[in-house]
């Protein structure tokens, strides 16, 4: 009997999750470690998924808990700051047409329920270890943990997000780039009559929207230029979200009511990133946020990491041969997809931040959503 190939996914968020349960699925020997003892398990506000990102979750087969889990819709309203509701479009659904367009839920709930499907797939798990270094050689990586541990892989998937170490530490230079803008997101009880997301643009921000994460929860957000983050105390999120937020009607007074408690308001820049030419070194290959990250103005970054592990999963156990070509085939196959979807999110947000008024953004958001029902 054969010894299965061995993996080590680096970043337990997304994509280093659902790439871990479509490897053990396959059979390979998969180690996972992520370097916050928590699992990311309590992070974080709410999340929109389009329907391309539940595709994957159902290849995971998740699709079912986060289906009860959260609030499906098929529209987004675009109203004035005072709330009148001046146009509704329907969502294209870029999953199928047996899938919602968007489904809305609270980030924590989906963290959940990844990590009970790694928990299921029976690889190793490590949490609050990190990769110290890595040393290649022509058939596989030696990897040595904080902890002191080592252990040797066929392959290593960097998937420790935006920030990631791994990236440097195999020479990408690749950096996150502010876009200009950030963004304040708080979860909050949900209004009777909140069934999609509603977006207002003007305003003392240059967006103010909900999203329905549940029967009872939404997730609220406003966004604005960015500010040095230094010159915010933490113990102030709270105010300032509220006094952008209070300048908008409609659902808002009541959305606004909530937010009181600065620790679970959340503030954070808009960043841009593609890695171009390649996302590997060797036999160390970049997934989700470590390879490529846009701003949410088209509710992408998970649905795109999710995409990764799913592509990055069908290449490994295909069959073929573990090497360069393999690896470059996943770059071609993604990067195009990728780059389509970060370039539109950050025009759109520059189209804002410049003040052109017929910008074609639903046109643009059509385009992109179009292209992203075919498969990936």
């Amino acid at each position: 009997m054969s010894t299965p190939r061995t993996v080590l996914v680096v970043g337990g968020g997304a994509a280093g999750n659902a790439v871990t349960v479509l490897l053990r699925r396959a059979g390979l020997a998969v180690d996972l470690i992520e370097a916050r003892s928590d699992w990311n398990a309590t992070a974080g506000s709410g999340i929109t998924l389009q329907g391309n990102a539940l595709r994957v979750l159902r290849e995971l087969g998740v699709w079912e808990r986060v289906e009860e889990s959260g609030f499906g819709f098929g529209s987004v309203g675009i109203t004035a700051p005072d709330g009148t509701v001046l146009h509704v479009a329907r969502d294209i659904r870029t999953g199928g047409d047996d899938l919602p367009a968007t489904l809305g839920m609270q980030r924590p709930r989906l963290q959940r329920i990844l990590i009970d499907a790694v928990r299921a797939s029976g690889a190793s798990v490590r949490l609050g270890t990190r990769a110290q270094s890595l040393e290649q050689d022509a058939d596989g990586v030696t990897a040595r943990f904080t902890d002191g541990t080592e252990g040797r892989y066929d392959l290593v998937i960097a998937a420790d997000g935006l920030g990631s170490t791994t990236r440097a530490a195999i020479g990408i230079t690749a950096k996150p780039e502010p876009t200009g803008m950030a963004i304040w997101r708080v979860a909050a009880p949900r209004p009777a009559g909140v069934t999609r997301t509603d977006l207002a643009y003007g305003g003392p921000a240059y967006i103010a929207g909900y999203c329905p994460t549940s029967e009872t929860t939404l997730y609220a957000y406003v966004v604005e230029a960015n500010r040095d983050r230094a010159s915010i105390p933490p113990e102030s999120y709270a105010d300032e979200m509220r006094r952008l937020a209070s300048s908008y009607g409609g659902f808002w007074p009541e959305i606004t009511e909530h937010i009181t408690d600065p620790a679970k308001v959340n503030y954070t820049w808009f960043d841009r990133m593609l890695v171009e030419g390649s996302w590997h070194r060797g036999r160390v290959v970049l997934a989700g946020d470590a390879a490529h990250c846009c701003p949410p103005t088209l509710a992408q970054g998970a649905a795109l990491s999710l995409e990764d592990a799913l592509v990055l999963a069908e290449l490994l156990t295909g069959g073929r041969e573990w090497d360069d070509a393999l690896f470059q085939a996943y770059y071609e196959r993604r990067a195009p997809r990728v780059r389509a979807v970060v370039e539109a999110s950050v025009r759109i947000g520059q189209w804002q931040l410049d003040g052109v008024r017929d910008a074609d953004v639903p046109g643009l958001m059509g385009r992109t959503m179009t292209m992203l029902r075919e498969a990936p």
